[in-house]
């Protein structure tokens, strides 16, 4: 066999579409294009994802996706990589002395990927469970002398602020001085009551339809 004889399985490969060749070509008329519509008209193509008018899915997507926003600044470590630095003591510095991370990198965490087989000390960098229990089996430890956040303190609740609201509250008089003073309010807007009746002036009684004279029949 030579290369000049290999050749394509049969049907794996068709002759392109010969469009606006004529009639014989099977493709005539419409060149396959169809009748009517956007996409038979010249210049009818659109961009790519165009969906009418209606957002497109690219636009519909969120665009944070599944990229950690810490990508820049943040750093994982195999247990392979601690394996093959030389210093026995690992901190950032000298994950960037020897070149196992970026200079830009500002935070790194230890993960359980390859193997551990000498003594270290990780320094002030996060590690995770297995990566601690990898670590430690070597006779490794773990050093970490970074700033802890102070826990949120339960702000107080309004229970404890009610007895103080209260003791500013003038203090309500006793039942006994409500009903006399209620009893004396009721007499004085009596008198005052009668005391304009007397005032107006009676109004005149109207005189019947019929002049006074005689009953309506």
């Amino acid at each position: 066999m030579f290369l000049n004889d290999i050749k394509p399985a049969p049907g794996s490969r068709k002759p392109r579409r010969r469009v606006g060749r004529g009639i014989g070509s099977g493709f005539g008329k419409t060149a396959g294009r169809g009748h009517k519509g956007q996409k038979a008209r010249s210049g009818g193509y659109h961009k790519v994802g165009f969906e009418g008018g209606q957002m497109p899915l690219q636009r519909r997507l969120p665009k944070r996706g599944f990229t950690p926003l810490t990508r820049d600044t943040f750093a994982e470590i195999r247990l392979s990589d601690l394996e093959r630095m030389k210093a026995d003591t690992i901190d950032l510095a000298a994950l960037k002395a020897e070149g196992v991370i970026s200079r830009l990198k500002t935070e790194a965490k230890v993960v359980l990927s390859g193997t551990l087989t000498r003594k270290v000390t990780v320094k002030d960098m996060g590690v995770t469970k297995g990566a601690r229990a990898a670590i430690e089996a070597a006779g490794g430890a773990i050093v970490d002398n970074r700033p802890k956040p102070e826990p949120k303190q339960p702000e107080p609740k309004a229970k404890a602020a009610a007895p103080a609201a209260e003791a500013e509250k003038p203090a309500k008089p006793a039942k006994g001085d409500k009903g006399e003073k209620s009893a004396k309010a009721a007499k004085a807007e009596k008198a005052e009551r009668a005391e304009r009746a007397a005032k107006a002036p009676k109004a005149a009684k109207p005189e019947s339809q019929s002049g006074g004279k005689g009953k309506a029949k």
